[in-house]
């Protein structure tokens, strides 16, 4: 498992130049917070498949030449490679770090060396390895925001509006300073970060909204209009907007602290929001209801890291939960090269009974391989042009 890190990698160097704000500032936690997210997705398909049964030959942080390793009581060769951008896990019979088979060592292969080739699996063992690195990277991501909110808690402030932009689509729908939004579209809103989560992701979108105004329920109907915004980094974003300015009355700050099963059904749901937002966005996109030029590439996750460090290693860390999250569910659309197109492949075997032929296996990593550099290319692109523009 491990080659779409090693494609993505491949390329990245390339780019990093053009961030600027030197090493410490963009590179170091670039590659933090890259590696971090890496190593469990790899972990993933070394564990389950070490509890398959599988022998497990390598197990590489980067790739290209070696620069430290050593050897496990289980044979396995730990190391960190000259390129820290992506890794591998070799099983026994792949020729390579892509966990292509080795026909020639599959062949000669006895019973008993068979018995710990990935390759000789069956398909709901080779499935769990697969799917094991994306749910690795699932699982770290809920850990990491559980354990934010068990140390944090949960500060919010209340979904009270302080002042109506004249001429806006809060303005025309009827909001007056006061009010309280209590549920969209029949979703109930704790605090204004959930309005603005519903509402930034819903222009264009007719969105029915429960307000409380002064004791009395309202029901207003209110479209976000499509807006660029600008974040506190100079980054430009294309997001709904109501246009209305939240209250900063200390009264209205809420502070809850979590417990650690609260904090891990909380971690869940930061997980399932960046997941459906991920989701949304990419319909969006093949509908036409979103702009592609919003997918960013490695130069777009650099300049983020290096932006999100700034502010502590905190924030960087959740970076890190929200890139796992980000590169768990990549990993499961089924492409050929990526774990969701194996698991399509073991999935069409375990309908009719027999794998699909060494050719049609070729040609579709082939056409996925073409899928994921065309995409690589564009969100290069999409960053060359951000880059120069911003």
């Amino acid at each position: 498992m491990g080659a779409s890190d090693n494609v993505m990698g491949s390329y990245l160097l390339s780019h990093l130049h053009a961030l600027g704000g030197g090493v410490s500032g963009y590179l170091i936690p670039f590659l933090f917070v890259l590696s971090v997210v890496v190593f469990f997705h790899e972990f993933g398909h070394f564990i389950v498949a070490r509890l398959c049964g599988v022998r497990v030959l390598v197990f590489s942080i980067g790739f290209g030449p070696e620069l430290a390793g050593f050897n496990d009581r289980h044979g396995t060769r730990w190391k960190i490679s000259a390129i820290p951008l992506g890794g591998y896990v070799r099983f026994f019979g792949d020729e390579n770090a892509g966990s292509a088979p080795s026909t020639a060592q599959l062949e000669a292969m006895s019973a008993s060396e068979r018995a710990l080739s990935f390759h000789f699996q069956s398909v709901l063992k080779r499935a769990a390895i697969v799917v094991a690195g994306p749910a690795a990277n699932f699982v770290l991501a809920i850990a990491i925001f559980a354990v934010i909110f068990m140390i944090y808690g949960k500060q919010s402030m209340s979904a009270r509006v302080d002042t109506v932009q004249p001429d806006s689509a809060a303005a025309a729908a009827g909001f007056q300073p006061g009010d309280v939004v209590v549920a969209i579209d029949g979703k109930p809103i704790a605090d204004f970060a959930d309005m603005q989560r519903i509402v930034s992701e819903s222009a264009g979108e007719s969105l029915t909204i429960k307000v409380d105004r002064k004791g009395t329920p309202i029901v207003l109907k209110a479209t976000p209009a499509l807006k660029e915004v600008r974040d506190n980094f100079g980054n430009m974003h294309r997001i709904g907007i109501l246009g209305i300015s939240r209250s900063m009355d200390v009264a209205d700050l809420k502070f809850q602290p979590v417990s650690p099963p609260q904090a891990v059904v909380m971690g869940v749901q930061e997980t399932w929001f960046i997941v459906d937002r991920t989701l949304s966005y990419i319909g969006g996109v093949i509908v036409g209801r979103e702009s592609a030029d919003e997918l960013g590439g490695p130069a777009r996750i650099a300049q983020i890291s290096g932006q999100v460090a700034k502010i502590g290693f905190v924030a960087l860390v959740h970076l890190v939960g929200v890139l796992s999250v980000s590169i768990g569910l990549l990993n499961l659309f089924p492409i050929p090269l990526l774990d969701g197109g194996h698991l399509l492949f073991y999935a069409i075997e375990g309908v009719r009974g027999r794998p699909l032929s060494d050719r049609a296996q070729e040609v579709g990593f082939r056409i996925g391989l073409a899928i994921v550099v065309m995409l690589m290319i564009f969100a290069t692109f999409n960053d060359i042009v951000r880059l120069t523009t911003s």
